[in-house]
């Protein structure tokens, strides 16, 4: 479970860690130029938006739509909870890239670092860790 887990996380993980890493260098070379942005003033806190929501807002809604489901039952399957997990992990892996666009995009600085700190967060916690998972195993009652 964990290892497939993982290894969902890490497909995701690791195209933005690797998007950073040539953005910074083709910036630090001066190779690219982005133009502003068009409605920047949308833009910026568009990004900013969602990524807090896809960080903090929808998995929370979301595990409790799942709690509510499996409310009744005496216990949730481990897959269930397998396909629980890997959902949000696709969701929260996004606001990675969001960040990348907003550093892309050389936003203002207070939204490029409320985008990246958002980011840096969805890695931190849901990391699928072993203390994690059976963190919410318990909580979920898995078999």
């Amino acid at each position: 479970m964990i290892a497939e887990l993982k290894k969902t996380y890490f497909v995701f993980l690791i195209p933005s860690i690797m998007g950073f890493i040539l953005v910074y260098g083709a910036k630090a070379c001066d190779l690219f130029r982005i133009e502003k942005v068009e409605n920047v003033e949308i833009v910026a806190p568009f990004i900013f938006i969602s990524c807090t929501v896809l960080a903090i807002a929808l998995p929370i809604f979301c595990r409790t739509i799942f709690a509510h489901k499996n409310r009744d039952k005496v216990n949730v399957s481990e897959v269930d909870l397998i396909k629980f997990e890997r959902y949000l992990i696709r969701i929260t892996m996004v606001t990675p890239y969001l960040a990348l666009s907003a550093y892309v995009l050389e936003l203002s600085h207070f939204y490029t670092s409320g985008a990246f700190l958002m980011g840096l967060y969805a890695i931190y916690y849901f990391y699928p860790s072993e203390k994690r998972l059976a963190l919410d195993r318990c909580i979920f009652r898995v078999k």
